[in-house]
């Protein structure tokens, strides 16, 4: 499987613990209100926001929560003010990394963010270093249990996919961001559900590491999750080969 779904299941994973909840549905709340700040609190008109309620549904944020972030973020409620901000860099083996960050203080963010690269073996690069390695795509994962193969390629090339992916037990289909919508749509329409849906950044050229060098690289990827002002983190690792060599 390429590396980013495997990260993407890891990240899911850690984000369904009872113990990581209350951080995630904080960094979820940032993003709400940060989306409702800069296009508006309808998210039928403001596409940023509809997609940062479905990230808290997915994970199960309660209703409440997200009506205070949406609230805070229209300015109907008194809420702190974050940047959105993206670092680049290397990790181990030179895989390429991007980090999403939403802060409140760029300058702790900077220092805590360049410490976790350093001590990961990596490093923080000038922006743009590694930007031109990804892509954003709309990505969905998909159970491979009693769906056929040729039914949903027809269904997703017809939407405005990309590509469809077959990895045993799962498909992926990539879009363009511009058809994610169309995408989404069509497989609701034909009652497919999807385990992940996202529009992220996809490495166009994965990175193969030895089994060492790519747990070191791991080991970077989730402690700058962990981090509570990173939003998202990506890379062009190919996990696959790192986790099996």
């Amino acid at each position: 499987m390429a590396g980013h779904s495997h990260w993407k299941n890891i990240q899911h994973k850690k984000g369904a613990a009872d113990a990581a909840k209350g951080r995630v549905w904080s960094k979820l709340s940032r993003a709400i209100m940060v989306a409702t700040k800069s296009g508006g609190a309808d998210p039928v008109t403001n596409a940023k926001l509809r997609g940062a309620i479905e990230d808290a549904r997915a994970v199960s944020m309660p209703k409440d929560n997200i009506e205070r972030a949406i609230k805070k973020g229209a300015g109907e409620l008194e809420g702190v003010t974050y940047d959105e901000i993206s670092y680049e860099g290397f990790g181990p083996g030179g895989v390429a990394i991007m980090v999403d960050i939403l802060t409140d203080n760029r300058s702790r963010t900077n220092g805590e963010i360049r410490r976790i690269f350093e001590k990961g073996g990596g490093n923080v690069g000038a922006p743009g270093c590694v930007k031109h390695m990804f892509e954003r795509k709309g990505v969905f994962e998909i159970p491979a249990k009693g769906i056929d193969e040729d039914t949903l390629m027809s269904v997703a090339l017809d939407a405005g996919a990309d590509d469809l992916k077959n990895f045993g037990e799962s498909f992926e289909i990539t879009c363009d961001p511009t058809a994610f919508a169309q995408v989404k749509a069509a497989l609701e329409t034909n009652h497919i559900t999807p385990t992940s849906v996202a529009i992220t950044q996809l490495g166009k050229v994965p990175v193969d590491c030895d089994t060492e060098t790519g747990q070191k690289v791991l080991k970077l990827l989730e402690a700058l999750d962990e981090h509570d002002d990173v939003q998202k983190v990506y890379s062009n690792l190919n996990v696959t080969i790192a986790m099996t060599a």
